[in-house]
């Protein structure tokens, strides 16, 4: 199978419908999918559920998508600190809803729907709100919290390399996210700063097989930086 290659990010998200669950990739801006976010802005998407680690940055990137309005939900593990302006604005104004999950019980709750998990008990967050409406059991004489897997209909993720099999390879920290979130969603979106010739990425170096990417789009790296809070 070979992952289709987009001539633009635009052609990239085509087809992503109102009201999807988008699984976003980054941590803060590393691994950020800018260019495919812009792109799911012009396409005019809304409605929808975000699953990111955080709720974005100053202006751009997920906060951009924040602030064009076309989110309804966010499910992330950090949605406030300095630069997270645009999602304080509109959650507090009543514009937009907020599921916090701890970060690593986000990882596992999109690993365990690449692995066909139905459900797993976790200990964090017992005995806490976020368990609140959870079923609670006692496992080793220690409380555990029922979570269940988050699927993506749509995954925006970067990497730093693919073959045009979708062979991914990352960069560094940029990789956070994106390996999970390419296992858990049923349409799989890549922006890559190089597209190889199937043979030239090292097979011990890949880190999302092909398999799992549906639609490939090269992009140029961006360095961008945030100012603090308004």
């Amino acid at each position: 199978m070979t992952a289709t290659i987009a001539a633009t990010a635009d052609e990239a998200v085509a087809g992503i419908e109102d009201g999807s669950t988008v699984l976003v990739g980054g941590f803060g801006l590393a691994g950020m999918p800018f260019d495919l976010i812009d792109a799911l802005i012009r396409q005019g998407a809304s409605e929808l559920t975000v699953v990111s680690n955080n709720a974005g940055n100053g202006d751009v990137g997920l906060a951009a998508l924040l602030k064009a309005g076309r989110v309804r939900k966010v499910i992330c593990s950090f949605p406030r600190q300095s630069d997270s302006y645009v999602f304080d604005e509109l959650y507090r104004a009543g514009r937009a809803e907020l599921e916090v999950v701890p970060q690593g019980t986000l990882a596992e709750r999109m690993r365990a729907a690449g692995a066909g998990i139905g459900a797993f008990y976790c200990p964090v967050g017992a005995g806490t709100p976020l368990a609140e409406g959870k079923e609670v059991r006692e496992i080793d004489g220690r409380a555990h919290v029922l979570e269940y897997p988050i699927k993506g209909d749509v995954a925006l993720i970067s990497a730093h390399r693919a073959d045009t099999m979708g062979n991914l390879v990352y960069r560094k920290t940029a990789r956070n996210f994106g390996p999970v979130m390419a296992t858990a969603a049923t349409t799989v979106v890549a922006q890559v700063t190089d597209i190889v010739p199937v043979g030239q990425i090292d097979p011990e170096t890949v880190v999302t097989p092909g398999i799992y990417v549906d639609r490939l789009v090269r992009a140029e790296a961006r360095r961008l930086t945030v100012q603090g809070a308004r």
